[in-house]
């Protein structure tokens, strides 16, 4: 870590490749939601939800594979509160009471002798979906309106609010599109669910805090440092804060992943998002949004002296 002691790495010198980088990430994102569609689950496609006791603990890895068969898709399954509760949300237009005997009746065939009483039956509508889906959005939506606003009145520039916003934007978008494309070949879970959307928020402010780090040290320097050119003054804050910036990434990735790795298979797609989300978090921070600022600060100086 010696080589953190007095940084002096040139980040905006490689925004082209950032750019770059970041461009062909997003266009193949949104290739991907366009073509691909996105992978919701039954939050927000709508769908019947039970909840099932039974009288010995069960395994919902063996009970979502033996059932995948007879009902024609992949149930969600989750524990409920301990290891003898289930909450199995399924996507299906059969009637709701001719899905809750054949689930029991599966259920029979896979634990003979473990008696299982149902302790609620739910039927999420499409009308109900949509209404979660339209707030899920609002909810990011919102959350980035907010961060605009608290960036241009604390840092007193409309371009350091657009390049905070645009890597938010950056990250969140990406993190969906790989979703996407893993819809078909990830090997857990990864439709969009309430548990995604809290990972996106997270991201968000995980980004946003890394990104408000740098902009209150460039505020500083800026005071300090008043003759320096504004991309060195830029550079110079990028490296004064990159030992905090690696070792928070380092150190909340490690936690993140081993949530991921020992979580079980509920949390395995809310805990990859947010692994993927400080990994371009930390990114976004250093080449994403500095560089951003340092154009959009040039463009300014040059429409005002027009």
């Amino acid at each position: 870590m010696r080589w953190f002691e007095s940084p002096n790495f040139d980040f905006i010198k490689a925004h082209n490749i950032a750019y770059f980088f970041s461009g062909t990430l997003i266009v193949v994102s949104i290739v991907a939601i366009f073509t691909m569609g996105l992978n919701y689950g039954i939050d927000f496609r709508g769908g019947q939800e039970f909840v099932f006791e039974f009288q010995e603990p069960v395994d919902v890895v063996e009970i979502r594979s033996e059932l995948s068969e007879p009902l024609g898709t992949v149930p969600e399954i989750k524990l409920f509160g301990s290891d003898r509760e289930i909450l199995l949300r399924i996507d299906t237009e059969e009637d709701i009471t001719a899905t809750r005997e054949l689930l029991i009746a599966n259920f029979a065939t896979i634990y003979p002798g473990n008696e299982v009483t149902v302790q609620k039956t739910d039927l999420v509508g499409p009308r109900f979906a949509e209404d979660l889906r339209r707030g899920a959005m609002y909810s990011i939506i919102f959350a980035l309106a907010v961060v605009f606003i608290y960036i241009f009145i604390r840092f007193k520039g409309w371009y350091f609010s657009a390049g905070a916003i645009a890597a938010l934007a950056h990250d969140v978008l990406i993190v969906l599109g790989v979703f996407t494309i893993m819809a078909e070949i990830a090997p857990f879970d990864v439709s969009i669910d309430q548990a995604l959307i809290a990972a996106f928020l997270t991201i968000v402010g995980y980004s946003l805090n890394d990104t408000v780090v740098v902009f209150d040290r460039i505020r500083e320097n800026s005071i300090i440092y008043k003759t320096m050119n504004f991309s060195d003054m830029i550079n110079k804050s990028l490296n004064d804060t990159l030992s905090r910036t690696v070792v928070t990434s380092v150190t909340t990735l490690f936690v993140v992943s081993v949530l991921f790795i020992f979580g079980g298979e509920v949390l395995k797609g809310f805990a990859f998002a947010l692994v993927l989300g400080v990994i371009l978090g930390t990114y976004s921070s250093l080449f994403v949004a500095s560089a951003l600022v340092v154009e959009l600060q040039k463009r300014a100086i040059k429409a005002k002296a027009k």
